[in-house]
């Protein structure tokens, strides 16, 4: 699954998100958004048609009740799949050895993805 630029900036509120959000939360946090707020709606249908996202119950607002809507994997989970969706995959251990040579992976983080390889091992 791939996301349009309006897309990521919805998925983005809904990751920074604890709770499920309504179409008029969505609207209240995206801020620097480059899509018009009439256009929410066909966005967020998109996204559910693709599976990015669920509907997570109702919310009443004045007298009309709206759709909650929450993502349907993590940040780390969509972008974990949009490497390997395209028809030429990279390899794992080259990919693997590229994130490992940025400069921003931290020694704790280093340590973290040494125990969950070993869990892989058990």
């Amino acid at each position: 699954m791939e996301l349009t630029k309006s897309e990521m900036e919805i998925m983005d509120v809904l990751w920074d998100s604890a709770d499920p959000l309504s179409r008029a939360d969505l609207l209240e946090k995206s801020e620097g958004k480059t899509w018009k707020d009439s256009s929410v709606h066909i966005l967020l249908n998109g996204l559910l048609q693709k599976g990015a996202i669920r509907e997570a119950g109702m919310v009443k607002r004045s007298k009309t009740y709206g759709r909650l809507f929450a993502p349907t994997m993590t940040r780390e989970e969509y972008f974990a799949s949009t490497i390997f969706c395209h028809r030429r995959k990279p390899e794992i251990v080259g990919l693997m050895e590229a994130l490992l040579r940025r400069e921003d992976i931290t020694q704790e983080q280093l340590a973290q993805i040494a125990d969950l390889i070993a869990q892989k091992n058990i």
